[in-house]
């Protein structure tokens, strides 16, 4: 089975700390380049992240010594070194949407954890378990944003991921609607 090279932007908050921790030692991913602000660019991703790893499981030992690249500057380089990246920066939304817009037309798959373009339309929202036809509006956005790899994919919003699951199989039954 074929490894994917992933990049994590974001690498040094909270959910990118998350997804060090989620992606170490994973079957069908590699954790190849690792980005943040410029404020955290040119170090270790130990050094970035110093005194504010935040995750109960230590810095995944095969990301300790990675270089942190400027999320904005350095993405010709991270492109290059990745298959895609999950996205996970704490931006003003229209900034957010700028750089994974970016980071598409530079040929490179996104699957962003943000909410910026969870209201885009030709940008698909997906839980694979129960709406994987919803990538289908993917070439929509490959021919608005000029790419023919690039793209981008969001995950809900925590609430809804947690829930949606729960109640899928229950829509067959003529579910009209839940209280939360």
């Amino acid at each position: 089975m074929k490894k994917y090279r992933v990049g994590i932007i974001g690498c040094t908050g909270m959910v990118g700390q998350r997804f060090a921790t989620i992606l170490d030692g994973h079957p069908w991913f590699t954790v190849t380049a690792l980005a943040a602000s410029a404020n955290s660019a040119g170090k270790s991703y130990r050094e970035a992240v110093g005194s504010r790893w935040a995750m109960k499981k230590a810095i995944p030992e095969a990301l300790k010594d990675l270089p942190v690249y400027d999320a904005e500057k350095d993405i010709e380089t991270i492109v290059s070194q990745v298959d895609f990246v999950f996205c996970a920066v704490n931006m003003k939304k229209e900034d957010i949407k700028a750089l994974e817009e970016t980071y598409a037309r530079h040929e490179c798959p996104v699957v962003s954890n943000n909410s910026a373009h969870r209201s885009t339309p030709d940008v698909p929202m997906i839980i694979p378990e129960l709406n994987p036809e919803h990538a289908e509006v993917i070439e929509f956005q490959k021919k608005r944003l000029g790419t023919t790899r690039g793209f981008i994919a969001v995950k809900p919003n925590c609430s809804i991921q947690s829930y949606a699951p729960a109640l899928s199989p229950l829509r067959k039954f003529g579910l009209e609607k839940v209280l939360a």
